[in-house]
């Protein structure tokens, strides 16, 4: 099993993988102008004078000022005109990733990319035998995304990583910390979710090279197109050791509405909904809209109309459809009057003509909640009636799963260190004595629900407006991106 330390191999270039799309000179010129901010930073924080009425140990212009404008930056890089969307291995998130790596040396860190495409900076620190911490998030999106879910996560360690570096305390951390630019955490493009970090925590299977998205291309094949022959040795090497990880933190924005209704920038995430994707396929007689019958028809489109209301029908009111008998208990349907969620979010036809009663309809279904048994109830049940649907209409109907999430509970003892960081950051920011900081569940999947199969987890949520996420409306203050940034900089000062 392979260590975090970057191998040679790890430590490939990004030449090596067909990703540098800039010059020796070029790069040269940004090292060169990284090495003027730091000493020009440098200068600008020492001491804590009062400046404009902040004080500069709270570093304001790498925290939130620069913060904000790498988040707008990386925002605009997209593969569609208009709007942002960076699948796995597109030529978007492969400018990403040269734009991530660069950031992290100027954090000073070292890079490399993994034959899975995640990037990785990596500072020793003063032992570098010792345990690692890993921080990360991810720089895939969905389509028409905002510019913070990931990414934050992202640029908040690494603008907290480079305040060390410039107050030169970043070699003098007791540990190695890693930041890590996961590949694939949304699954849009293979539907296949956690591609980066599942790699990474060895948990995702190496039938997955083999998985197509909608043109017909695999994961492999993407690989290949970008240089990366992987093999099946060098795929399990990528799995870390989890003797040599310490633990595994990320910042997310919250995508929901609690923070912002009790007013408070940050919050600690105390556990992840589990997650189950499933792709159904109803088959049907296609025929001519104009000469069928209504009597005579065998339509998929308006069974799976039936079936979809009948998922919205369960997923509200799970207590009218669920019996006792041994598939769940008192106990899970309870739980999941208040966590159970579930959507259809795409939907297709074939051969999708107006004049046409289609042969067969695809859709997905994602159902998520906090207890795991009352899941597995809710698919038990809806895979049942949904069969019944499907025989009564004289349909065909084919129900596949297509990703598994157990929930996750995140460890208490980096929870503890993560409100405490955040407490302190608030406070440090507000100048006043605050209410304790809030305790979430988090109703999303993150990178932390594979990487919880390698290590302890963690998770910070940070303020968003409105709690919309996967839109281009996704808002996050600027101030509470500093925040963000800055609770950082507490939980990594624990670290020195």
């Amino acid at each position: 099993m392979a260590s975090p330390q970057p191998s040679s191999a790890n430590r490939s270039s990004l030449k090596d993988h067909n990703i540098i799309i800039y010059s020796a000179d070029f790069l040269s010129l940004c090292l060169l102008l990284s090495l003027l901010s730091t000493v020009v930073y440098a200068h600008a924080f020492s001491g804590v004078e009062e400046r404009k009425g902040v004080k500069s140990d709270l570093f304001p212009e790498i925290l939130r000022d620069e913060a904000v404008t790498q988040l707008i930056e990386l925002g605009k890089v997209s593969d569609a005109d208009g709007y942002l969307e960076r699948t796995f291995w597109s030529p978007a998130s492969v400018r990403a990733g040269n734009i991530i790596r660069i950031w992290m040396e100027d954090s000073g860190l070292i890079t490399w990319v993994d034959q899975m495409g995640n990037v990785h900076g990596r500072v020793e620190g003063m032992n570098a035998s010792a345990k690692a911490l890993l921080i990360g998030s991810h720089l895939d999106t969905v389509i028409d995304a905002g510019i913070f879910d990931g990414s934050l996560g992202l640029i908040s360690a690494l603008s907290a990583l480079k305040v060390l570096n410039i107050t030169g305390r970043l070699g003098k951390l007791s540990r190695p910390v890693e930041v890590i630019a996961f590949s694939d955490e949304e699954g849009v493009r293979f539907q296949s979710t956690f591609l980066g970090s599942a790699a990474i925590a060895g948990i995702l299977p190496v039938s997955a090279l083999q998985i197509r998205d909608k043109s017909g291309v695999t994961v492999q094949d993407v690989l290949k197109e970008n240089s990366v022959d992987i093999t099946e040795e060098n795929f399990f090497q990528l799995k870390y050791d989890p003797e040599s990880v310490w633990g595994y933190v990320e910042v997310h924005i919250e995508q929901g509405p609690i923070l912002e209704s009790v007013g408070l920038p940050l919050g600690v995430v105390k556990g992840i909904a589990g997650q189950t994707r499933l792709k159904v396929t109803v088959r049907g007689s296609q025929g001519h809209a104009g000469t069928v019958p209504m009597s005579m028809r065998q339509d998929p489109m308006a069974a799976a109309a039936e079936l979809i209301v009948l998922l919205e029908s369960l997923c509200k009111h799970p207590e009218n459809f669920l019996s006792y008998d041994g598939h769940c208990n008192g106990f899970a349907v309870e739980s999941l009057a208040g966590s159970l969620v579930c959507t259809v979010g795409e939907i297709s036809s074939w051969p999708s003509a107006s004049n046409v009663i289609p042969g067969q309809v695809t859709f997905t279904v994602d159902i998520r909640a906090m207890d795991d048994m009352g899941r597995e109830a809710i698919i038990y049940e809806l895979s049942n009636r949904m069969y019944q649907i499907c025989d009564r209409r004289s349909v065909s109907c084919n129900i596949e799963r297509k990703h598994d999430a157990n929930a996750v509970a995140c460890d208490t003892g980096l929870s503890l260190q993560l409100k405490s960081a955040a407490y302190t950051a608030m406070k440090r920011m507000a100048g006043v004595v605050l209410d304790d900081v809030p305790v979430l569940m988090s109703g999303a999947g993150h990178d932390a629900m594979a990487l919880s199969h390698l290590t302890k987890v963690g998770m910070l949520f940070v303020r968003c407006r409105g709690g919309i996420s996967h839109s281009p409306a996704e808002h996050v203050l600027d101030d509470d991106v500093w925040a963000a940034g800055l609770a950082m900089l507490s939980f990594l000062e624990t670290h020195l």
